[in-house]
């Protein structure tokens, strides 16, 4: 567990949640820090500083408790427990461990995987095939540290620092690891050492990694998908392997514009029609919170595809966007289409010329197709 910011909280996203009461949490990355600092300290003095504090990006100091403690014959090994705030995070709660063990004169700082951290197997990541998954900012916090507590008591600061997470292999189930080639665990992540809680930058991330795995395989088609029902959908579609596949979840935004940057030939955009009617009306976030289904806007499309006075006025009240799908399904409109059509357009938009063809698959709740345009 971890105190609470030094100083208050900084920076815009930050200072809204002050508004919010949402509290914010510490990544993996500062846990891993924290741990290999009081490790590397216990090793040098014979004592673990409990509580540990560390420094992070923009003059954050937060301290940390230790939750375990190991000093034997040429290591030392303590844990944090990781806090995440306020923030649905899938690593809330797991205990990041750093064993720190001396190496001879002028071998550097060196990172090992232990238990439950991945190790990285397909390129594409900034990090090369082989590495343990501890991500570069990590990394020279981490060596940072050491060079800090070299510097107190005197040493070399030559050493193998082993970072773990107990039960990592296990959580990273639920993490994009597999897909992006990263097996065996967790990755160490983090830029700021900080969970802004909702910011969901963590889920932002992987897609930029997903894409970037994509690209070093050498794939030319890849879809941003909505969820596991339009993944299954899309792959049998067009026969894509996993890494094709992009969880994208509520942020089309987010693919558009990385894909625009590291443009791949072909994106495929699939998801739940209601969804991508959001997506075609120039909603770039999906989420329920923050836009919703435009019944207006259906109802030009309907009419724009033959719906008369009578089925535009009902599909421009329908309770939901899957009822005003189903009442033009029956005049024989086809809505799900012109909602394809209008969402490739927006892509297309957002992309502002790249290199990239698109087309877009609208699903209903059971996978089955209710919509596609072509691909332009």
């Amino acid at each position: 567990m971890s105190s609470d910011v030094n100083g208050g909280a900084r920076g815009g996203r930050e200072a809204q949640l002050k508004h919010t009461g949402l509290r914010p949490g510490w990544t993996t990355g500062a846990c891993a820090t924290a741990a290999t600092t009081a490790a590397y300290t216990a090793l040098l003095t014979g004592e673990f500083p409990d509580p540990v504090t560390i420094t992070l990006p923009k003059d954050r100091t937060p301290s940390f408790a230790l939750a375990v403690e190991e000093l034997a014959d040429g290591y030392a090994t303590a844990g944090v427990v990781k806090d995440a705030g306020d923030d649905p995070d899938v690593t809330h709660g797991a205990l990041v461990r750093s064993t720190v063990r001396l190496l001879p004169a002028g071998s550097g700082v060196v990172f090992r995987a232990g238990p439950g951290v991945g190790t990285v197997t397909l390129p594409g990541l900034p990090l090369a095939v082989g590495e343990p998954a501890i991500n570069p900012v990590p990394r020279q916090l981490m060596r940072e540290h050491v060079a800090r507590v070299m510097a107190e008591h005197g040493s070399t600061g030559d050493v193998e620092i082993t970072v773990s997470v107990d039960h990592g292999e296990e959580i990273a189930r639920s993490t994009w690891n597999g897909r992006l080639g990263i097996l065996g665990g967790l990755s160490i992540l983090g830029t700021t050492g900080v969970v802004v809680p909702y910011s969901c930058s963590a889920w932002i991330d992987s897609i930029r990694r997903g894409v970037d795995v994509a690209r070093a395989a050498g794939l030319t088609h890849v879809a941003g998908c909505t969820g596991s029902t339009s993944e299954k959908t899309v792959a049998a579609e067009y026969g894509l392997p996993d890494i094709a596949l992009l969880d994208m979840g509520d942020f089309a935004g987010a693919v558009l514009k990385y894909v625009r940057r590291h443009p791949v030939d072909r994106l495929t955009v699939c998801g739940g029609f209601a969804k991508l009617s959001k997506l075609a009306a120039g909603h770039l976030d999906l989420h329920s919170a923050r836009s919703q289904v435009d019944k207006g806007f259906l109802a030009r499309l309907a009419r724009a595809g033959g719906a008369g006075d009578a089925l535009a006025a009902e599909v421009a009240t329908a309770n939901t966007g899957l009822a005003a799908l189903q009442s033009c399904a029956a005049a024989g409109v086809p809505l799900g289409d012109l909602v394809a059509v209008a969402a490739r357009d927006q892509a297309l938009g957002v992309l502002r010329g790249a290199p990239v063809a698109v087309d877009v698959i609208c699903v209903d709740r059971a996978g089955t197709v209710v919509g596609r345009s072509g691909v332009r």
